[in-house]
């Protein structure tokens, strides 16, 4: 690739009727959220509101999702990127206060994936209105399923749509960072994900005569504080690891010593080796302390996404284009987060960036974590992410393959 900065002219102006109207999806989806794998009706109302703009060949992807490719008429060039945006919500009750807060009971958009959809349709049609003033190709790719599997992402690269990009881009609205700055850095930004269901098996008993019994409670309390002890006491601390239980699940009688108790879990980890290691200890810390109690445990790992890996060159791309845009004072050069995304699969695939728009702004209550009830998201800095992928996408088709075919 070449230098970006060269090649980058110029502040993106987006048409405020784009930006309105970017806005009024937003809420929208905001309002109506649907969780991952039933993104029926959000895709359905993407897919209206791109065909009003005047784009055609709009097409439904992994399962509930869309892609458009916007050409560009200006000049010959053979280049496509992609842009990702999710568009899946959570299952948390929404307690955030806002005007368009959800009406599906339940069901909230509290990790901003409303606002990367918005971003990416204001994308599409400011580059569909002005197809002539650049060559190549954009692929907006509005994802689903994105927060549980099975994963949109993985489907994206499973039905080739990645297959003729050179490269792919997305962006996370990011509630730790000040309102309107970029933050992005090259190597590891998220981590793998993995999930693990464990069912401890003892004997249930009277709980007045709990030596006649083995209490599953009692040994699955002994698993949940050991795996603990795999990060905090075998893992170096600049080794990226994170184990969570996440669910304890057991009993149903006061006067009943559980004989059955089923735990759930997540593993985040930042390479290969410390991936497989925390797969072993944790099998091995589960058996032996089952073993121990003289109860038996039977655990399944589920391998999820790996880790969003930035390429070098793609990170200077969104660093030259969000300086452009908001100045290189907020153009911030920060470490990755302990999250994971399967933007992974596709950082796997192609060349690829993940960047982090700021939203923390303490006047409009936007100050609560990613997945929290009454997570908000500062709508002015919607803007800034928007030009920084229009920025990145024309500069981008513009410069030479290094390599041509």
């Amino acid at each position: 690739m070449s230098n970006p900065e060269s090649a980058n002219a110029g502040t993106i102006k987006i048409d405020a009727g784009i930006l309105d109207r970017m806005i009024e999806v937003r809420r929208h989806l905001h309002r109506n959220p649907e969780l991952s794998n039933h993104e029926a009706n959000t895709q359905r109302y993407l897919r209206q509101m791109l065909a009003g703009q005047g784009i055609a060949d709009i097409r439904d992807v992994a399962g509930f999702g869309l892609a458009v490719d916007i050409v560009g008429t200006g000049k010959p060039s053979n280049r496509k990127l992609a842009i990702r945006a999710d568009i899946d919500a959570l299952p948390i009750e929404e307690e955030s206060g806002v005007d368009y807060a959800s009406i599906n009971p339940g069901v909230m958009h509290a990790c901003g994936h409303d606002a990367h959809a918005s971003m990416a349709f204001a994308v599409a049609a400011h580059l569909h209105r002005s197809r002539d003033e650049f060559g190549g190709t954009v692929r907006l790719i509005f994802q689903p399923a994105e927060e549980d599997e099975p994963s949109g992402g993985r489907r994206v690269v499973e039905e080739g749509l990645l297959d003729d990009i050179d490269a792919a881009i997305c962006v996370h609205v990011d509630p730790y960072t000040q309102s309107g700055k970029i933050a992005v850095s090259p190597g590891p930004y998220t981590l793998a994900c993995d999930t693990f269901d464990a069912l401890v098996t003892g004997e249930a008993a009277h709980a007045a005569k709990p030596y006649e019994g083995i209490d599953a409670i009692a040994v699955a309390c002994s698993m949940v504080s050991e795996l603990q002890k795999i990060v905090s006491r075998e893992i170096d601390p600049y080794d990226p690891l994170v184990i969570s239980v996440t669910g304890i699940n057991g009993g149903s009688a006061y006067n009943v010593i559980a004989g059955k108790v089923a735990l759930k879990g997540t593993i985040r980890s930042g390479s290969d080796a410390t991936r497989e290691r925390a797969w072993r200890r944790v099998r091995a810390i589960l058996e032996g302390i089952a073993a121990s109690h003289g109860a038996s445990v039977q655990l399944d790992i589920h391998k999820g996404e790996p880790g969003v890996v930035n390429d070098v060159e793609m990170t200077e791309l969104i660093v030259a284009s969000a300086r452009t845009c908001v100045g290189a004072d907020n153009v911030l050069n920060t470490a990755g987060w302990t999250i994971a995304d399967d933007f992974g699969y596709y950082s796997e695939k192609r060349p690829s960036v993940y960047f982090r728009l700021g939203i923390r702004n303490e006047d409009v209550g936007s100050v609560f974590p990613l997945h929290h009830s009454r997570f908000r998201v500062d709508e002015a800095a919607l803007k800034v992410g928007a030009a920084t992928l229009v920025s990145a996408a024309t500069t981008f088709l513009s410069m030479p393959r290094d390599n041509p075919d």
